[in-house]
């Protein structure tokens, strides 16, 4: 991809970075409203010290981009990570992790773009309710989405003896890995792939010895988002600032409605 033309180079966050102007399009998340979010563009490859700064001020990668959302009044998005050494698994969680590695093959490698995988992620995009249009991803806009990056990144792809069953994208830095995407086949729903590939970023990453898994946003009224309050404790990135949830789910107790009138 080409350099983009733009307008200044911020430091924050250590590295030099074109800060082109917002984009602002339909939320994926809550459809009425528009998402504005800013991109920065690294004038280099990202080291994994210069990922990890990016991830603890909220940023995501998407393709060669850094990005954040800065979406006027609305506050729903929350960059969600979990700390691997205090992380609980429940009872369920150990079921699906039990279930998925009697049933699953996982490999690691550098991410892949065929045709096998441009089909399973159209399937979970379209087959799921994720889309913004309903016309399927071109091979080029798959490629520019998953496979192109500014950092290291690496693709974990769960099958079925030789069919795919879906793919997860990973960012990895010095002391994390950020989960930038997972698709898989609508017909493996009942292996709960998008929990199972969570619980086995976990499991790499304490293999690699790194203390975060940053799971990407969390919006409270997302039914697709939801699911990532299960896995806990964790922390959410709030007013700029990451803020302790210890508990899972419903039992949660949100620490901004004690300052909201």
């Amino acid at each position: 991809m080409a350099t983009p033309e733009n307008v200044n180079i911020p430091t924050s966050g250590g590295a030099p970075m074109l800060e082109l102007a917002d984009h602002v399009h339909p939320c994926v998340y809550r459809p009425a409203e528009k998402a504005k979010m800013p991109l920065l563009y690294p004038t280099r490859r990202l080291s994994p010290e210069e990922l990890d700064t990016q991830l603890a001020m909220g940023r995501r990668r998407s393709g060669s981009f850094v990005y954040y959302t800065a979406c006027g009044n609305c506050r729903a998005c929350e960059p969600t990570r979990l700390d691997v050494s205090r992380f609980n698994l429940t009872k369920s969680m150990r079921r699906i992790l039990s279930v998925g590695d009697r049933e699953c093959r996982v490999q690691i490698g550098p991410p892949i773009d065929d045709e096998v995988r441009l089909h399973v992620f159209n399937r979970h995009r379209l087959g799921r309710g994720l889309a913004v249009s309903e016309e399927p991803y071109e091979a080029s806009e798959f490629s520019g989405f998953l496979v192109d990056s500014c950092c290291e990144t690496i693709e974990m792809s769960f099958w079925d003896d030789e069919s795919l069953i879906g793919c997860s994208i990973i960012d990895c830095g010095s002391q994390s890995i950020s989960a930038v995407y997972t698709y898989f086949d609508p017909s493996y729903s009942r292996l709960s792939i998008g929990t199972y590939s969570i619980l086995k970023q976990i499991q790499f990453a304490k293999q690699s010895r790194k203390q975060y898994v940053y799971l990407g946003m969390y919006v409270a009224d997302n039914q697709h988002l939801r699911y990532k309050a299960r896995f806990a404790p964790q922390e959410r990135f709030i007013n700029g600032q990451w803020v302790a949830f210890e508990s899972p789910m419903s039992d949660w107790a949100d620490p901004r409605s004690s300052t909201e009138n």
